[in-house]
């Protein structure tokens, strides 16, 4: 008979949140992901500061949360496509939250959004207060 995981132990909810969406490139993955299916190519683009490593790491560890679906088309070449799952797109209202304050507070430090901010899609959204 096989011996039962020990069940992990959590001080707050909150570590159960950033285990999953934590670090430095799952926010803006999904964030970027909540705009539609993306490339892993597209994603490269869009976060010029990641290694193909990272980022394949990163998407990896979504998918194995059940955060992302990866799509594979069978085709020559190869095609693949990430997108949000059912259950990653209930992430939204955090990643729309988490996206707010930071335009707050970058107004706060800064004054001018767009002197930090790099020109995509993500940042022509006016702010939402």
């Amino acid at each position: 008979m096989a011996k039962a995981a020990p069940v992990k132990k959590y001080n707050i909810s909150v570590e159960a949140t950033l285990e999953v969406i934590g670090g430095k490139w799952k926010c803006v993955i999904l964030c970027h992901l909540t705009h539609g299916k993306k490339r892993t190519s597209d994603l490269k683009r869009l976060m010029p500061g990641i290694t193909q490593k990272m980022l394949t790491q990163q998407l990896r560890e979504l998918e194995e949360d059940g955060i992302i679906n990866r799509i594979v088309y069978n085709q020559v070449p190869p095609k693949v496509e990430y997108e949000l799952s059912e259950y990653g797109l209930s992430l939204r209202s955090i990643l729309d939250s988490l996206c707010a304050w930071g335009e707050r507070h970058i107004i706060r430090e800064y004054g001018d959004k767009f002197a930090v901010l790099e020109e995509n899609v993500l940042n022509n959204k006016e702010l939402e207060v």
